[in-house]
Formats: structure tokens, C-alpha cells, sequence
């Protein structure tokens, strides 16, 4: 049972700590659109913070709690949950190393399980870095596969990444690209589908229309480059139109995005990762955000990474980490959630 509070409290995570997490972190703290819109936990090391702090040339002095002190916190001023498990001297910017990979894990691990006892509305996370993830973890794949064990869940947990105008999902994500051809099936394109709707539908938009594209060149052309789109792709869309979605397709890969950016589509349902990451990304780096779907609370994070090119600079972009942030408060908005007025809750047209 989550708690009634003035405005929705969102566990922010700091990522990993040789990245542009920690100054992200920092950024946010002090960020004004944040502040009118949500309360943040920051869930990390305080040494850490604030080195990214020093590291933006900010000066951000959080009241620290404790895990004992979540069932009864302060409202509206930002927290920070020290883990004091991490001491940055054992850490060189730009470097992945596995204690960085350890803590950025524990972090995460904490606000989950904030998360799903309601101590918090939403989680929302700074980037991690992969490699150091699996110097800890060995067997962590992603965000996806790792909340939803982490968590226990049964039902589909799937990543969208979002610009402002223009969701993109896709069937299969981490995995080899030789192995995209064979995980595909009119079953799993469909679950995404439905999956789609029911998201775009939850944060605000009544009938999405939905773009598939197909996993060929071309579309296949007629079954000239491959049969996916006929055998497999073409009756997940056709079992998608019964079941009332509005969705089409499937559509040539190269030239689909271009007519969604012109607005002929809410979203795209791309087979594989890069096939609607590239593209994303080139829309808009530094707005765009990736939410989880299938959770039981909103968890984004940023579209981009830990750019190590730039760690410990003070360059780091927080547009895209406070969109996400604000998007997380706008799912719990819609979802009759604690949140803000309409006045400083942000519309998802314009901030996600």
C-alpha cells in the first residue's frame, strides 16, 4: 500500500559511479523543474554524490536518512538513503571496474525493493555500465531481465524508449543479432503490441497508432531478402488488428522512422535493438528517456549512457535524466498516484 504524500517520492538511483551518474545525481538535487514536480530519495553513496557535485561545480548538501527512518519521512526537500559502501578514491572516472559495477547493483537492488513495498511511487536511475554490472554479477543481462527476477514477476516487463512525440518498442533486445530471426514469433510480436497500447494508453495517449517494422531490407520485398515479414511478422500485425489495436505494417526499417518523426505514427515496434536505438537516438540524444513497462511502479532511466569520455568534467546534460524523472511522475499522475497539480506535473508531449 503506497502512502499518501503531497507529491509522488521517487528513489533516484545513482548509477554507476565512474560515469556522469554521480554528477547527474547532483544535477537533479538542485534542479528547479524537479523540485516543483517531486521529492527525491537519492539512493547512493554520499561520498559519491558529492564528487559529482564537485564535479558540476554545485553545492548539494542533502539531509541524510536511514532505511529506518522511509516510514516516516520529511515531504518536499529532497533525501538522500546513504549506503556508505563505496569509498570514490577507489574509483578513476571513465574506468569500469567491478566494486563501481557492486555498488551501482546494491543501489539499484535497494530501490527496487523500495518500489515494491510502496516506500517510494517510482525509481528512477542514473546510467549504469553494463561490463561493470557483470564484473559483480555475472549473469546480469539488463534492466529488464534483472528487475523482473529480481522482483519475481510473471507478466512481460518490457523497455520503450520515448522523445517527446514518438515511442519506440521493440520484440528483442540484448541478445545476439544472429539470434534475432529465431525469436521471433507471431506470439511474442503480439504480446509486444498489446503491450504497447496498454502503456502508451496508460501514460496518456487514447489510441496510439503503431508502426511494425519489418526485420528485412526492404520489408523482405515480397519474400525477395526473407520470409519473416510474410511467415511471421504480417499475421502479428493482422492478430493485432483483431484485439482492436491500431497498428500496421510490417514496414521497410529504413524509411519507417522517417514517417513517424512526420507524425504518421505515435510509435514504432522495431525486431531488434539497434533497428529504433540508432534511429532514437538520432531524433534526440539528449531527450530521450527509456521507461520500463510491466513493473509494479514506474522505472526510467535515461536514453543515453555512463559516457565515460566525459565523466568527472562537469559537461553532463541532465535534459534527458530530468525528463525521465518527470515522466515518472506523470505515469503515477495517470495512474491516480500521489502527484503534483496540473500546473507543475509535466505533459508528457512536451517533457518525455
Amino acid at each position: 500500500m503506497r502512502a499518501t504524500r503531497p507529491m509522488p517520492l521517487i528513489a533516484l538511483v545513482v548509477g554507476d559511479p565512474a560515469g556522469i551518474g554521480p554528477e547527474l545525481a547532483a544535477r537533479l538535487a538542485v534542479d528547479a523543474e524537479v523540485a516543483a514536480a517531486v521529492q527525491l530519495l537519492v539512493v547512493g553513496d554520499a561520498r559519491v554524490l558529492a564528487r559529482g557535485a564537485r564535479a558540476a561545480g554545485l553545492d548539494c548538501k542533502l539531509a541524510t536518512v536511514t532505511e529506518a527512518d522511509l516510514r516516516d519521512l520529511p515531504s518536499g526537500r529532497h533525501l538522500l538513503l546513504d549506503r556508505a559502501d563505496l569509498d570514490p578514491g577507489r574509483i578513476t572516472f571513465g574506468r569500469a571496474v567491478e566494486v563501481g559495477g557492486a555498488s551501482a547493483l546494491a543501489n539499484f537492488r535497494t530501490a527496487l525493493d523500495l518500489g515494491a513495498a510502496g516506500q517510494v511511487d517510482a525509481v528512477c536511475f542514473t546510467p549504469f555500465n553494463k561490463a561493470a554490472m557483470r564484473m559483480s554479477y555475472p549473469d546480469y543481462e539488463d534492466e529488464v531481465a534483472f528487475s523482473s527476477e529480481y522482483l519475481n514477476l510473471s507478466g512481460q516487463v518490457a523497455e520503450f524508449n520515448i522523445q517527446p512525440s514518438l515511442w519506440s518498442a521493440r520484440v528483442t533486445s540484448h541478445v545476439p543479432l544472429a539470434q534475432v530471426s529465431s525469436l521471433l514469433s507471431v506470439e511474442s510480436i503480439l504480446n509486444r503490441l498489446v503491450l504497447t497500447e496498454r502503456s502508451m494508453r496508460a501514460a496518456g495517449h487514447p489510441r496510439p497508432r503503431i508502426a511494425v517494422a519489418g526485420l528485412n531490407p526492404h520489408a523482405g520485398d515480397g519474400g525477395s531478402f526473407g520470409r519473416e515479414e510474410i511467415d511471421v511478422i504480417a499475421p502479428a500485425v493482422e492478430a493485432g488488428k483483431a484485439r482492436g489495436i491500431d497498428c500496421s505494417g510490417p514496414y521497410s526499417p529504413d524509411t519507417v522512422y522517417v514517417r513517424a518523426k512526420s507524425g504518421e505514427f505515435d510509435a514504432v515496434l522495431t525486431m531488434y535493438h539497434d533497428q529504433g536505438q540508432i534511429a532514437m537516438k538520432l531524433i534526440g540524444f539528449y531527450e530521450g528517456v527509456v521507461y520500463f513497462a510491466g513493473l509494479p511502479f514506474p522505472l526510467t532511466t535515461p536514453a543515453h549512457g555512463t559516457a565515460y569520455e566525459i565523466a568527472g568534467q562537469g559537461k553532463a546534460d541532465v535534459g534527458a535524466n530530468r525528463a525521465a524523472v518527470l515522466l515518472a511522475a506523470r505515469l503515477l499522475d495517470r495512474a491516480g498516484s500521489p502527484s503534483t497539480s496540473s500546473s507543475t506535473s509535466p505533459s508528457l508531449s512536451t517533457s518525455a
